[in-house]
C-alpha cells in the first residue's frame, strides 16, 4: 500500500455506474424520514439499525432493503434520499453518476411513478446545477417480479422517457435467469434505452452469457463470476465491455469471504475493463472512495491501475463522447499534480 495510491483514489475525478438510490438510504435519513411520515420502524433507533447490517446472503440484505424503503413515500422524500447520496459522493470526487432506481418496489407500495421520478430528477439536476455532477438515471426492473410486471412498470414510465436514460435488472438473482426478460429488454432497446443487468455476482456464468446474448446488455454488473469461464471471460475482454465491480458488497454478502480473495487482481490481468462502484453503500460499509481504499489496503493495487479504473469509469459511462474527454482530461491534470507532489 502506498499513500499516493490512496491520495490518487481519492482525489482523482471519477464517475460511479453501479449505485442503487434506495440502497444509499442512511440509518440517520431512515429514521427522519419515519418520523416525518409517522412511518414505524422495528428498531429502536440509528444503532440497532445497524447491527442488523450483518448478511449471509444477497436475499438476507434484500430482506432490509425492501424493509427500509417503506419510509419514501413522498416526492421530498425522494428529493431527500438522492441529493444526500450526491452530496457525499460529490466528496469522493465523484463528478459523474449513473443510478439505478427500483420503481416496481415504490408502486407496490402505492406511491405513484410520478412521485419516485419527480423527486429522483429534481435532486440530479440540482446536483448538476449546484456540484458540477453530470448524470444519467436508470430504471431498473426487478428480477424476482415477472416479466409482465416489467412491462407494466415500462407503461408507467412511457412518459417520462425523456428523463429515464437506460434500464437494469436486480434483485435477487438466483432463480431468475436474464432470460426470463428477453422480450422486455428488446421492447426497451427498440425505444432507444441503454441496457445493462446484474450478472454473475451470485448467479453462474451461464446468467452473463444470457444476458450478453438474450439482453444483448452494453455493460455488465458485478459479473465476477464470469472468470469461471475462459471463453465468455475472453469475449468480455474482447468486447472491452465494462465490469461494475463492487468490493465491499461483495465481501458484504460472501460473494468473496476476505477482501484478500477479490478477484480483481485476476480481472485486472486478464484484461477486463473494470470500475469500482458502492453499490448500495448505507447497507455495505462505504462509498466509492472506501470501495477503492478496501481494494488498496488488501491487494497489491498499483497508482497506475487505479488511473486505469478511474479512466474506465469515464469511457465505460453514458456519457457522450465530447463530456468523456472533457473529464478524461481532467482525470490527466490531477494525475500529472499528484504525482509531482509525491515527487
Amino acid at each position: 500500500m502506498s499513500s499516493l495510491t490512496l491520495a490518487l483514489a481519492d482525489k482523482l475525478p471519477k464517475a460511479e455506474l453501479h449505485l442503487h438510490l434506495e440502497g444509499s438510504l442512511e440509518p440517520e435519513l431512515m429514521f427522519a424520514l419515519a418520523r416525518r411520515n409517522s412511518v414505524s420502524l422495528p428498531y429502536e433507533n440509528e444503532d440497532a439499525l445497524r447491527l442488523a447490517y450483518q448478511f449471509n446472503n444477497l436475499q438476507e440484505f434484500l430482506d432490509l432493503y425492501y424493509s427500509g424503503m417503506s419510509v419514501l413515500l413522498t416526492e421530498q422524500d425522494f428529493y431527500d434520499l438522492t441529493w444526500a447520496y450526491l452530496e457525499r459522493s460529490h466528496q469522493d470526487n465523484v463528478v459523474h453518476t449513473e443510478v439505478f432506481f427500483d420503481p416496481q418496489a415504490h408502486l407496490e407500495r402505492g406511491v405513484a411513478f410520478e412521485t419516485q421520478i419527480d423527486g429522483i430528477f429534481r435532486a440530479l439536476t440540482d446536483a448538476q446545477e449546484r456540484l458540477g455532477m453530470s448524470f444519467r438515471l436508470i430504471m431498473s426492473f426487478l428480477r424476482h417480479l415477472s416479466e409482465n410486471s416489467a412491462f407494466e412498470t415500462l407503461e408507467l414510465a412511457l412518459p417520462h422517457l425523456d428523463r429515464i436514460d437506460g434500464i437494469g435488472l436486480d434483485s435477487a438473482e438466483m432463480g431468475h435467469p436474464p432470460e426470463k426478460f428477453e422480450r422486455v429488454f428488446k421492447r426497451c432497446r427498440e425505444l432507444g434505452l441503454r441496457v445493462t443487468a446484474h450478472a454473475g455476482e451470485e448467479g453462474p456464468p451461464d446468467y452473463v452469457w444470457q444476458a450478453l446474448n438474450r439482453l444483448e446488455i452494453q455493460r455488465i454488473d458485478h459479473g465476477n463470476r464470469a472468470l469461471e469461464d475462459a471463453e465468455l471471460t475472453a469475449l468480455i475482454a474482447a468486447k472491452e465491455l465494462t465490469l461494475t465491480v463492487c468490493p465491499l458488497s461483495n465481501k458484504r454478502l460472501r460473494v468473496v469471504d476476505d477482501m484478500k480473495q477479490h478477484p480483481f487482481p485476476e480481472m485486472m490481468a486478464k484484461g477486463l475493463k473494470v470500475t469500482i462502484n458502492s453499490d448500495d453503500p448505507a447497507y455495505f460499509g462505504g462509498y466509492v472512495n472506501d470501495n477503492f481504499h478496501a481494494l488498496i489496503n488488501n491487494l497489491d493495487v498499483s497508482p497506475e491501475q487505479v488511473l486505469q479504473l478511474v479512466k474506465n469509469s469515464i469511457t465505460g459511462s453514458w456519457l457522450s463522447d465530447v463530456e468523456k474527454a472533457h473529464v478524461l482530461g481532467r482525470i490527466d491534470f490531477v494525475w500529472q499534480q499528484e504525482r509531482h507532489t509525491a515527487g
